[in-house]
C-alpha cells in the first residue's frame, strides 16, 4: 500500500461501479430494513423481511421495492469513492515509513474514512429514508388501528410535525427526492439536509473502524505471497464477512439514525429531540431488543455490497479503464 500511487479518478470509477452494482442488487433488502426499523410496538405492518418484500410487491409492484433507489444510485458513486479512497489515503499516509500498519493505525485510517464519507452519506440517507418509509406509512393507513393514521403529503406538510395530530385520513400523495430536498433547503437551509449528522457519525465511524482492519487482515489470509494479491473470490468473501460483522455491531446506531431522519410519522409515533432522547425513549417503550431491528436485513445488504465493492476495487477496473483512454 505504501508504495502505490493513489489515483483519485481510478478510485472514483471503482467506487462508482461497485456502488451502482451493489445497490442495484441489494436495495430491496435495504428498503425492508428501513421499514422494519421504523415499526413501533402495536403497529407492526410487517412480520419479517420476506413479509415486507411480499407486501411491497403486492401493493406497489416490483419496482416498489426500488423506491428511493434513484437517490442512492446518484449519490453512491461519490459516497463509496470517498469512503474507499479516504481509507487508502490514510493507510498510505500512516505507512510512509515503509513498515506494516498496526491494527491501531488501520483503525485510525478507517475512522478517517468514516468521518469523510458522512459529507455525502447524511443527505443521501435523509432523502432515501423518506421515500423508503412512505410505503410503510401508506400500509399503516389501510390497517385498522385505534389512532388516526398519518398522511404522506406534499413537502410543506412533510416537514411539519403538526400533521402528527391529523384526524382525517386521505390518500397519500407521492413526493420525490427533489421536492423533499428543495423544501428542506428552503425552510431549514443546508442543515436540513444534514439532520441526523451526529447519529450518522455514530454509525459510520465505528463501522469503518471495524470493517477496514477486519477486511485487510482477512484478505491477507488469502494472499499466496507477501507481494501478491489475493484471488478475487477471497476478496469478495473477506468483504462479505467484514461487512456483515461491522453492520451488526453498529445496528443500534443505525436504528437511532433511521428514527431521527424519518420526517413523516404515524399518528401515534413519537418524535425525538436528539440522539439521547431517541435512545431513552426506545429503551423505555420498546426495550433493548428494538436496537436489533433490521439487523439481519442490514447484514444481508452490507455483506454483498462491500464484497462487490472490494472486488471492483482490488481488480482495478478504474485503472484498466483509464489505461485504455487516450
Amino acid at each position: 500500500m505504501s508504495q502505490q500511487h493513489i489515483s483519485l479518478p481510478a478510485k472514483l470509477i471503482n467506487g462508482g461501479i461497485a456502488g451502482i452494482v451493489g445497490v442495484t442488487c441489494v436495495f430491496p433488502i435495504d428498503l425492508a430494513k428501513t421499514r422494519l426499523q421504523n415499526q413501533r410496538q402495536g403497529q407492526q405492518v410487517y412480520k419479517s423481511m420476506m413479509d415486507c418484500l411480499v407486501k411491497t410487491v403486492r401493493s406497489d409492484g416490483y419496482f416498489g421495492m426500488y423506491r428511493g433507489a434513484a437517490v442512492n444510485l446518484t449519490l453512491v458513486t461519490p459516497e463509496k469513492a470517498i469512503k474507499l479512497a479516504a481509507n487508502d489515503f490514510f493507510r498510505h499516509h500512516f505507512a510512509k515509513n515503509g513498515q506494516g500498519l498496526t491494527v491501531f493505525k488501520e483503525m485510525l485510517a478507517g475512522c478517517g474514512a468514516g468521518m469523510c464519507q458522512v459529507i455525502v452519506t447524511t443527505p443521501m440517507e435523509m432523502l432515501k429514508i423518506q421515500l423508503q418509509d412512505a410505503g410503510r406509512l401508506a400500509a399503516q393507513q389501510q390497517k385498522p388501528i385505534m389512532a388516526s393514521p398519518t398522511k404522506l403529503v406534499a413537502p410543506t406538510t412533510l416537514l411539519s410535525r403538526s400533521y402528527n395530530s391529523c384526524t382525517a385520513a386521505t390518500p397519500p400523495r407521492a413526493v420525490s427526492a427533489t421536492q423533499i430536498a428543495k423544501e428542506l433547503f428552503q425552510t431549514q437551509g443546508i442543515q436540513g439536509l444534514y439532520k441526523g449528522l451526529g447519529a450518522t457519525l455514530m454509525r459510520d465511524v465505528p463501522f469503518s473502524v471495524i470493517y477496514f482492519p477486519l477486511f485487510a487482515n482477512l484478505n491477507k489470509l488469502g494472499q499466496p505471497g507477501p507481494q501478491e494479491s489475493s484471488p478475487f473470490y477471497w476478496a469478495f468473501f473477506s468483504g462479505c464477512v467484514a461487512g456483515s460483522a461491522a453492520a451488526v455491531a453498529v445496528n443500534p446506531c443505525d436504528v437511532v439514525k433511521t428514527r431521527l431522519q424519518s420526517l413523516t410519522k404515524g399518528s401515534t409515533e413519537e418524535t425525538y429531540s436528539g440522539v439521547v432522547d431517541c435512545v431513552s425513549q426506545i429503551l423505555r417503550k420498546e426495550g433493548a431488543s428494538a436496537f436489533l431491528k433490521g439487523a439481519a436485513c442490514r447484514a444481508l445488504v452490507i455483506a454483498p455490497l462491500f464484497g462487490i465493492a472490494q472486488v471492483m476495487y482490488l481488480v482495478g477496473v478504474g485503472e484498466y479503464i483509464l489505461d485504455k483512454c487516450p
